[in-house]
């Protein structure tokens, strides 16, 4: 399988020594994999250089300041999506529409606007973009105007541009794009399946949409006067929806729709784990479907209960959502904001009525409804 031996790698201390043994193990993702996904990509990197580029991009991607832009941008564009879903009146594939909804809102964040598709469009047309932002930056720099890193950037494509470590390194083309494409994923396809699903799992669970759609009525009551009328949420709300935080972990859990449902790693030589040896050269597959319905790790496990987060703080190895070890998701604040930015919209204004509730699930490539979630979309209040 994948062209070499493989051992597969279910249980949680097997999974943790496989994930977190960087001294035995390396990046051992199939061919295939590699060329799409591009060899300088997250996924192939060292642990070295993979965790020199996430100190990198923490700030870009994931710091307050940048959080904050991107939370004004997806919250105008859901508020507009639910108002045009529900004016409608007719069912809509609540799936297709959430993929254009997140992929219009990752484009924005990469580049302000631009329509890509297939990687090889995609790579090419960052790479015409970069090397314009390039001269028009090396233009306004030998003017005299804004300089690259010292002003306000436009978009993310930029904010990464400017980046430089402690050795005053910046980012080369390639690795710029290919921080873009693992982005571009993960901001578009995974979010909108693990919004799909937290919103149909609330409403399928009334008493958990009960307590999120009050804590999120809640948090626009606590607003100063003037801005009572205003849905939008500001980023420093994101703290106050607790449970909403809860919800999301759980539908992570509970589907595994997981931004990495499995990670490879190639033994870099004869190596034990839990009992049975990986020997050198054999890639070790770790697989987190089945820890998931681990009743000794989750009790219960085939029930929808955000509350078992109340006080669970996973061990290592049984929820992976964004990734572990040295190879945790950068992006997993910017990914869990976005879901919750949706998720809290249509809480605080809107419901969702289910057209086939009985619909059968297909499992490939990813779990969702074979209707793909159709659905109506009704407005039961408004807040502005």
């Amino acid at each position: 399988m994948f062209g070499r031996p493989n051992v597969f790698v279910t249980t949680p201390d097997a999974s943790k020594r496989v994930i977190m043994g960087d001294e035995a193990f390396k990046p051992g993702w199939p061919t295939s994999t590699m060329e799409l996904m591009g060899k300088n990509s997250f996924i192939g990197i060292s642990y070295e250089e993979h965790k020199r580029l996430r100190r990198l991009t923490v700030a870009p991607v994931n710091g307050y300041e940048a959080l904050s832009l991107y939370m004004t941008f997806i919250g105008e564009n859901v508020a507009v999506a639910l108002e045009e879903w529900s004016s409608a009146g007719e069912p809509l594939e609540l799936l297709t529409q959430l993929h254009k909804l997140t992929f219009r809102i990752i484009i924005f964040i990469f580049l302000s606007s631009k329509a890509l598709k297939a990687r090889k469009k995609v790579v090419d047309g960052l790479h015409s973009i970069l090397y314009q932002r390039r001269n028009r930056v090396k233009h306004e720099d030998d003017s005299g105007k804004q300089q690259l890193g010292k002003n306000k950037k436009v978009d993310m494509m930029e904010e990464l541009m400017g980046v430089e470590d402690e050795n005053g390194r910046k980012f080369r083309d390639e690795e710029i794009i290919n921080i873009l494409l693992m982005y571009l994923n993960a901001g578009h396809e995974s979010s909108a399946h693990v919004t799909m699903w937290a919103t149909v799992l609330l409403h399928q669970h009334p008493d958990c949409l009960c307590k999120a759609r009050e804590e999120s009525e809640e948090v626009v009551r606590r607003r100063p006067a003037h801005q009572k009328d205003l849905c939008k949420l500001q980023a420093l709300e994101i703290r106050q929806i607790d449970y909403l935080s809860k919800v999301i972990d759980e539908t992570l859990r509970f589907i595994t729709f997981s931004l990495v449902v499995f990670i490879f790693k190639e033994a870099k030589t004869d190596v034990d784990t839990c009992g049975y040896t990986i020997p050198k050269g054999w890639r070790a597959l770790v697989w987190f479907w089945g820890v998931r319905l681990d009743p000794e790790v989750y009790p219960n496990p085939r029930a929808f209960y955000p509350s078992r987060w109340d006080n669970l703080k996973p061990k290592a190895g049984t929820f992976p959502p964004f990734g572990a070890g040295s190879h945790m998701c950068p992006g997993n604040d910017f990914a869990k904001i976005e879901i919750a930015a949706f998720l809290h919209y249509i809480l605080v204004g809107y419901e969702l009525e289910l057209v086939n509730p009985e619909c059968p699930i297909q499992y490939l490539p990813h779990p969702r409804p074979k209707d793909n979630c159709l659905a109506r979309i009704k407005k039961i209040s408004q807040h502005g």
